[in-house]
């Protein structure tokens, strides 16, 4: 796991009131001047997307349909889209320095088979700092790049062929189809984004934006490891990593939807409670115990921090062992998740019913001026569940 990178420290803003679209924000210093970020929003790469205003109208009037379901009280109000937004944004690879908060970023276009989503809240994976840093600008989208995969918002504007959303609605999904194939330039760490509408699904009604954003990416990676091993009731599972992020849903997951006859994951002391809270049968303290000196063996291991060459040691001869990060050695698999708003359809039930639950760490959500100090903490590796940022004003 790359080392954390230290935090940059803000200037202190004012509270914001939540998903106004009139509030603007006081001044925030940033590190580029004046003269330069003027230079860098003219760039070729903001013409060929972010900010483009020929590309837009100057303003879009969209008003929540007469049809809609009653929002939440906490859904942003939606009366128009402005041409621009707030997004955090970078126009180079590297650390969270690179990382800038732009208030005039335009807003993105809407193709005819997406929506646009007034963002409430967003959450951070491994893959958006690991994608920061370059690791795979081979097959990344143009910088500069507004970062972020995870969203949870209301539908503020639908393209010609959407069928099954209308505006009003509140939506939660994993914005890039493929995690490391042309993800969005426009990602979801901004007031607005546009997203096809087969990657989304109405957000569950017993859980609030935080708690959704923090799902997508997470437990449509968590669901197809699964069934990529093939598990299925009556089988056993070790998930290394259980307080994660994925491995929290692994654990959901493998014990209430595919019916496991046994589920043991792996922690630090201070969250072996979590894991056996979230429906682990065995709990086990990594810190002081070896899981491959266990005397039973699983019939699938799900490794979420890169333990592959320990994990196959306790995989039942015909098993399977899913493997997320680090290096592969069979019968070890890898996959990267392709995102599926169908999946968190058929998972909506479990939610709704309280069978499966959002872990959003407890240090957060982060508000939105406080994203470098979100990247700061989920390259920590040590959060419980996800980081989400919230709200998104």
């Amino acid at each position: 796991m790359e080392a954390a990178l230290s935090s940059t420290t803000l200037l202190p803003l004012r509270p914001l009131r939540p998903h106004s679209l009139s509030s603007s924000p006081p001044p925030l210093s940033l590190s580029t001047s004046r003269t330069t970020r003027s230079r860098r929003l003219s760039s070729d790469s903001w013409q060929k997307g972010l900010a483009s205003p020929a590309a837009l109208p100057r303003r879009l009037s969209v008003s929540a349909s007469s049809q809609a379901a009653p929002a939440s009280a906490e859904a942003p109000s939606i009366s128009s889209v402005p041409s621009q937004m707030k997004a955090w944004v970078y126009g180079e690879y590297g650390g969270v320095d690179v990382l800038k908060l732009e208030s005039d970023v335009s807003v993105p276009p809407v193709k005819d088979d997406q929506v646009l989503v007034k963002v409430a809240a967003a959450a951070l994976n491994p893959v958006d700092f690991k994608r920061r840093l370059g690791k795979f600008k081979a097959t990344d989208s143009p910088l500069p790049t507004v970062p972020g995969y995870d969203v949870a918002g209301v539908v503020v504007k639908v393209g010609s062929q959407v069928k099954g959303l209308k505006e009003g609605d509140e939506v939660y999904g994993n914005i890039n189809e493929k995690a490391l194939e042309g993800p969005k330039q426009f990602g979801s760490l901004a007031q607005y984004t546009a997203v096809e509408e087969k990657l989304l699904a109405l957000k569950p009604k017993n859980i609030d934006f935080a708690q959704a954003a923090g799902l997508p990416l997470a437990i449509q990676t968590a669901y197809e490891g699964l069934e990529r091993s093939r598990f299925s009731a009556g089988k056993s599972v070790l998930v290394l990593g259980g307080a994660g992020g994925v491995g929290s849903l692994v654990i959901q997951l493998a014990k209430h939807v595919f019916g496991a006859s046994r589920v043991a994951a792996t922690s630090s002391t201070g969250k072996l409670e979590v894991l056996k809270s979230l429906g682990a049968d065995l709990a086990i303290d990594y810190t002081k115990e070896n899981f491959e000196d266990l005397p039973e063996k699983f019939d699938v291991v799900y490794d979420t921090v890169g333990q592959g060459d320990r994990a196959v040691k306790v995989v039942k001869e015909g098993g399977s062992v899913v493997v997320l990060t680090g290096a592969v050695t069979p019968p070890g698999f890898r996959f990267v998740v392709t995102a599926d708003g169908a999946i968190l359809k058929k998972l909506n039930p479990f939610l709704e019913s309280g069978k499966v639950k959002p872990v959003v760490d407890s240090k957060g959500p982060f508000p939105f001026a406080k994203v470098v100090e979100a990247f700061s903490y989920v390259e920590t590796s040590r959060a419980t569940g996800k980081v989400v940022v919230h709200p998104i004003p």
